[in-house]
């Protein structure tokens, strides 16, 4: 039996696998509708001094509430974004094999952190938003090691904004983690789940 008792099934506005298998996984019926948002637009629209944690949540926000406007007010939607940073640099999914290679060329043997924004969103009412940070320190890694790596993970680490899945083998990356393990899935769900227990549609 369900835990969920909203009137219609959550709404993720993301075509994330990993974020969709978290709630999955969790007992929630699901209905994914992908924001459709300019996230740099959005990104270069944030006042002077905003931080990667800022953009994080400001994204998350952004892609709930454009989906709500698109499906109705009566729905709960959720709208999730993961912004990595080393430092006060940004970093973004890479385009092809060559800049994902220069990508964990610039991550291997540092720690970087990753914001992972999420927002409960009905109608145009923001119910809950929230950014959880993990910090994650990348081996050292040699060029052989990075192309081993890329050749076995294949094309899919292009759909993550640090080029690896912790929960596949990105994990051989990685010589320690520090933060919980849906934060870096880039969904805090426990967050989550306390707010739609206060908004009575979680037992």
């Amino acid at each position: 039996m369900s835990l969920w008792r909203g009137p219609a099934p959550l709404v993720l506005a993301s075509k994330s696998a990993a974020r969709r298998a978290v709630l999955e996984a969790a007992g929630f019926p699901l209905d994914l509708v992908p924001a459709q948002v300019d996230e740099r637009t959005i990104e270069r629209g944030l006042p002077e001094g905003a931080g990667p944690d800022d953009v994080a949540r400001l994204l998350a926000q952004a892609k709930a509430l454009a989906v709500s406007a698109q499906i109705g007010p009566e729905r709960y939607v959720i709208g999730a974004d993961q912004v990595l940073a080393v430092g006060g640099t940004l970093f973004h999914k890479a385009p092809d094999r060559a800049a994902a290679k220069a990508q964990l060329q610039r991550l291997q043997g540092r720690t970087h952190a990753l914001h992972s924004g999420l927002a409960l969103v009905q109608g145009e009412n923001v119910l809950f938003e929230t950014v959880e940070t993990a910090r994650l320190t990348m081996r050292p890694l040699s060029e052989a090691a990075i192309e081993a790596y890329l050749d076995a993970a294949g094309p899919g680490i292009l759909g993550s904004v640090g080029c690896y899945q912790l929960e596949s083998l990105g994990v051989h990356l990685f010589e320690r983690i520090e933060g919980d393990h849906f934060t870096i899935l880039g969904l805090p769900l426990l967050p989550l789940l306390g707010a739609l227990r206060r908004e009575g549609v979680l037992s």
